[in-house]
């Protein structure tokens, strides 16, 4: 039931991290605070398709 997922950036676009997530029990998007080596600092990262 895990699905992997792709992060970007919400600010550049980049799609900087992969990571899963189980679509059962989070059906919603996922946002997290992640580093964005462009900007050299923590930026919202949010889920793409």
């Amino acid at each position: 039931m895990r699905v992997k997922i792709t992060l970007a950036c919400t600010e550049t676009g980049d799609k900087n991290y992969i990571t899963t997530k189980n679509k059962r029990t989070h059906p919603d998007r996922l946002e997290l605070k992640k580093y964005c080596p462009r900007l050299k600092r923590h930026t919202l990262h949010r889920e793409t398709k």
